[in-house]
């Protein structure tokens, strides 16, 4: 029955992580492509239960928006951050020796267990990660919360 219910999570991850990392669709054109690559990022702080902070960085305008709407209270929908992590730290994220892939966050109500987690236990068990903890790196820590949008630089 474990085995049963871990491929079943396993295979959640894997639906998730595939709409998480889905290529653009064929019909964007270039210019399109650069237009959005050229917008300004935003820098978000979150925090979880363990009221650590962390800081991801948002380039799509759609979800930066949704992020200011959560900060301000204009909408309380999928309040919390879900991703691929890259093990390695990231400029605007120093404390942490891994970070969210922006090309990738995205938010969520709901989550299967297998991607929660804290932000102190991804980096103390970041070796672990991508196996059978945090399978394909994605992280959805099911506490997590944004708190403040950072200024621009």
């Amino acid at each position: 029955m474990t085995g049963t219910v871990r491929r079943i999570g396993l295979s959640l991850v894997a639906a998730a992580l595939a709409v998480l990392t889905a290529a653009a669709p064929a019909t964007a054109t270039t210019s399109s492509r650069s237009a959005r690559q050229a917008e300004p990022a935003a820098y978000f702080v979150v925090t979880d239960i363990t009221r650590e902070h962390f800081v991801i960085q948002l380039t799509d305008p759609g979800k930066i928006q949704h992020a200011r709407d959560l900060i301000s209270g204009a909408t309380h929908d999928r309040p919390h951050v879900i991703g691929r992590i890259l093990k390695r730290p990231a400029p605007y994220n120093p404390r942490w020796s891994y970070h969210y892939n922006p090309d990738t966050i995205d938010f969520f109500d709901a989550a299967i267990e297998v991607c929660d987690a804290t932000f102190p236990y991804v980096e103390d068990h970041l070796d672990e990660a991508g196996g059978a903890f945090l399978p394909g790196l994605v992280f959805c820590p099911w506490t997590s919360r944004l708190v403040q949008e950072l200024p621009a630089a």
